[in-house]
């Protein structure tokens, strides 16, 4: 067993990183000279940092996860230290020596989060209470595993359900209005009555309803044919209230489906230990963050290397941080995943991880994920669709399409069966389209995204000659 762990690529450790900034700062502490005492040993990273204060900063990783541990005062996650360590230790230049054990410091944190994790592991097994802790994966937007009293417990989830439930019936009212009033005219309405039927959403604590709200919101100035798609969400928007206020009616995993979307999520504890995990070798696809409302939200994709099938971890963060959970693109992770209740399942929660974090393959890595041609990848969607209507775009690997742009919009065209996917409108005024098409030369690609109704969003992308992994949209688009 290599006693350093095995070492991420310096553009792995990269995309760590919250921002910008962030990234250029990390690379110029990648020096040996910055720091004093640095080591690794096993998962582990530490080291000192020399700042403008007196004392250096105590910086340590856990390449489990990772976590990260800094004394700094930078409110961004993880800081520039940490990312300037795990770059002076991924150069393997000698900065970072290996095999001696982390100072008390260090080794108080990384027990600590040991214990942590041992605990959940524990809970999941035994069936207990338990709590989130760092799995990384988190259970939304609040929530924690267990309670102490399943009574109170109970209680407290009737009163959010009735809540919930006066917020879906006063928006199916304000959708009757506005179908009684006629969509010509909700152009001429303007925000403020939708900011009023969101606000109303989140004292609901239905997040879910509210999302759906602020999109309405938007579509009436989101340019020709607008009309057409405000009814359309307008309908699924309904749909949504209706499936709630009615979920007795419903077959159990459509109901479950139903609570996620209006924002019902089993916290991850619970989940743990009641759900049914499955163990693979799970290979990162692909990784996304964006804002969602107030918090940062990661998107993290994998695909199962037995069982083939697609999983998507969520983790979110207050604004200016990174989501604890990072797994870079092409890591492969040899862990028990759980799924999340739903008629076609896809959010998952990572339990326990077997051995030691594999790194991701090297740039010349011999081959691509499989993938598939473009009316598979279709028919995908159309059956996930069909099992959870309210589904934007559902994950697959498109291999062999060439990216062709065009007037009407880009499209990536499958010269094995003579179709073509068009490309999300939403991504026109992406540069990474043009990378892609650099990546391209013209010829065909392997290529991960989401394939859904308004087309193709792609996420990241492999070189055919040699076959090597391009990168992650991270920021929202390949790089």
């Amino acid at each position: 067993m290599n006693p350093q762990g095995e070492r991420r690529t310096a553009e792995q450790v990269l995309a760590l990183a919250p921002d910008a900034t962030s990234r250029t700062a990390g690379g110029k502490l990648a020096a040996a000279g910055k720091w004093s005492g640095a080591g690794a040993h096993g998962q582990a990273v530490w080291g000192l940092c020399s700042g403008s204060g007196g004392k250096p900063y105590q910086t340590v990783v856990d390449l489990n996860g990772p976590g990260y541990r800094c004394s700094c005062p930078s409110r961004k996650f993880p800081c520039k230290h940490a990312l300037g360590l795990l770059l002076l230790w991924t150069s393997g230049e000698g900065g970072v020596p290996g095999g001696g054990e982390p100072p008390e410091w260090a080794e108080q944190w990384l027990g600590d989060r040991r214990e942590r994790a041992e605990k959940l592991a524990a809970a999941a097994r035994d069936g207990g209470p338990g709590r989130g802790g760092e799995t990384g994966d988190g259970a939304g937007r609040g929530e924690s595993g267990g309670a102490a009293d399943p009574e109170a417990a109970r209680r407290r989830a009737e009163r959010r359900a009735q809540r919930i439930a006066a917020g879906a019936t006063e928006l199916e009212r304000r959708l009757a209005d506005l179908l009684r009033d006629g969509l010509a005219a909700a152009d001429r309405a303007g925000y403020g009555a939708w900011d009023e039927t969101a606000a109303r959403m989140v004292d609901a604590q239905a997040p879910g309803l509210e999302t759906r709200v602020r999109e309405l919101a938007a579509i009436p100035s989101s340019g020709p044919g607008w009309p057409a798609r405000l009814l359309e969400e307008c309908a699924l928007a309904h749909l949504l209230n209706q499936g709630f206020l009615h979920l007795d009616r419903l077959p159990e995993k459509l109901a479950a489906t139903t609570r996620t979307r209006v924002g019902l999520t089993t916290p991850v504890a619970e989940l743990l230990a009641t759900g049914e995990p499955i163990r693979d070798r799970w290979l990162v696809l692909g990784r996304q963050d964006g804002m969602d409302g107030r918090l940062t939200t990661r998107r993290i994709w994998l695909r199962g290397e037995r069982t083939h099938r697609m999983a998507l971890l969520l983790s979110f963060s207050a604004p200016g941080q990174s989501p604890e959970l990072a797994l870079p693109t092409g890591q492969v992770l040899d862990a028990d995943l759980t799924y999340y209740p739903a008629a076609r399942p896809l959010r998952a929660a990572i339990g326990t991880r077997h051995g030691e974090s594999p790194s991701a393959p090297p740039p010349t890595s011999p081959s691509a994920p499989e993938g598939c041609d473009v009316d598979t990848a279709l028919a995908a969607y159309g059956a996930a669709l069909g099992e959870d209507p309210w589904l934007d775009g559902w994950p697959v690997v498109l291999a062999d399409v060439v990216p062709v742009p065009g007037d009407g919009g880009w499209q990536l065209a499958d010269e094995r069966s003579g179709s073509a996917l068009p490309v999300d409108p939403r991504c026109a005024g992406r540069t990474d389209l043009w990378q892609l098409m650099a990546i391209s030369g013209g010829g065909p690609v392997t290529v991960f995204g989401e394939c859904g109704h308004r087309g193709f969003s792609p996420l990241t992308a492999w070189d055919p000659t040699p076959v090597s992994l391009i990168g992650t949209a991270a920021q929202g688009g390949i790089r």
